[in-house]
């Protein structure tokens, strides 16, 4: 069993989970969860921090998870997760046709940003300021990286 998230992950995750559902509801974009399954095939499943799942790939909601790629997934790095949340699952995610990975990570205070839809394999590194355009008829969402990793 590993331990529960520490709360300053949490606290990140919620600001990030907040401004996401935010924008995605203003924009009508779809839906934000966090705390899903994301099933690949059968028997095999990834849970995420956070995805979005735009309003094309709703059908793919059920009872036992996100069945369909979503838009966007978000991981907080956890001190025993850096491995896992940035070498196993962007492959994972990418293979699996997710457009877009992010990882957060609270101690360097740093975004890293798959954009696996453009081509991308190797993630950007990102120290100042995180967009996030999920359609070009929508502005972006912006969001401070000091916003991000604010303490508590």
């Amino acid at each position: 069993m590993t331990p529960s998230p520490s709360p300053h992950h949490q606290h990140v995750l919620l600001t990030l989970t907040m401004a996401l559902r935010k924008y995605v509801a203003d924009h009508g974009l779809g839906v934000v969860l966090f705390g899903v399954d994301v099933l690949f095939v059968s028997g095999q499943y990834l849970r995420p921090d956070l995805v979005f799942v735009p309003e094309s790939a709703r059908a793919g909601i059920s009872n036992r998870g996100i069945e369909l790629a979503p838009g966007l997934i978000v991981e907080v790095l956890s001190p025993g997760s850096a491995r896992i949340d940035r070498v196993k699952k962007p492959r994972r995610y990418g293979d699996f046709g997710v457009p877009e990975y992010r990882v957060a990570d609270p101690k360097e205070r740093v975004v890293w940003v798959w954009r696996f839809a453009q081509g991308a394999r190797e993630p950007e590194r990102v120290t100042e300021r995180v967009e996030w355009r999920p359609s070009p008829d929508v502005p972006p969402l912006e969001l401070e990286i000091g916003e991000v990793f604010r303490p508590m």
